[in-house]
């Protein structure tokens, strides 16, 4: 569950221009505030289809914006 695992950060001041829907932003700032998560694990904390976080993270990935590590997805280098 993502309130379980989540981990104290610093704020994050800019968002990736990137960045253009407002769920694009909601599932990036979950894996840079949570450090990854599943696809289970996002539909679950942020009440979103699963469909609608697999566009979201194919998007993401292709813009390098995070990376697949197994079945989770975490932020880039």
């Amino acid at each position: 569950m993502l309130t379980e695992t989540a981990q104290t950060t610093d704020r994050i001041d800019h968002l990736p221009t990137e960045l253009d829907s407002a769920q694009s932003k909601l599932v990036y700032l979950t894996l840079e505030a949570t450090g990854g998560a599943t696809v289970t694990d996002l539909s679950d904390g942020l009440n979103m289809r699963k469909l609608s976080i697999l566009s979201v993270l194919s998007s993401l990935s292709s813009a390098g914006l995070i990376e697949q590590t197994g079945s989770a997805y975490v932020p880039a280098n």
